[in-house]
C-alpha cells in the first residue's frame, strides 16, 4: 500500500496558540489514491482531545477531504485535526485567524 502523509505543527493550531503551548504536532497517514485516512500520530500536551474524533474517522474508512469538510469548534485542539486534513490541499496559513 502506498501512502502520503502531512504534519501540522500546533503553531498553526489557534488552541494551542491560546494555551501558549505550542509543542507537539499531528501527523496524518492517508493511502495515496483514495485518499482514505489510516492513521494518525498526535504528539501534543492535550492529544487525548482529538485522538477518539481521529478513531472515528479512521474506523469510519473517512477521506481526508471528507475531514477537511467537516465542521469543527474553533479553539479546540480537535480543530488541528480539520487543519492537518486540509494541509493535503491548502496552506493552512492562510486560513486560520491565529495561526502564525
Amino acid at each position: 500500500m502506498k501512502t502520503d502523509s502531512r504534519t501540522l505543527t500546533l503553531d498553526n493550531v489557534p488552541r494551542a496558540l491560546a494555551n501558549f503551548d505550542t509543542r507537539g504536532f499531528i501527523k496524518l497517514v492517508v493511502e495515496e489514491g483514495s485518499g482514505r485516512l489510516i492513521g494518525v500520530q498526535a504528539v501534543a500536551p492535550e492529544a487525548g482531545e482529538l485522538i477518539q474524533t481521529a478513531a472515528l474517522a479512521i474506523r469510519n474508512r473517512m477521506t481526508v477531504q471528507e475531514l477537511a469538510d467537516q465542521l469543527f469548534p474553533y479553539l479546540t485542539m480537535v480543530e488541528g485535526l480539520k487543519l492537518a486534513a486540509q494541509t493535503f490541499n491548502k496552506d493552512v496559513k492562510q486560513l486560520s485567524c491565529c495561526a502564525g
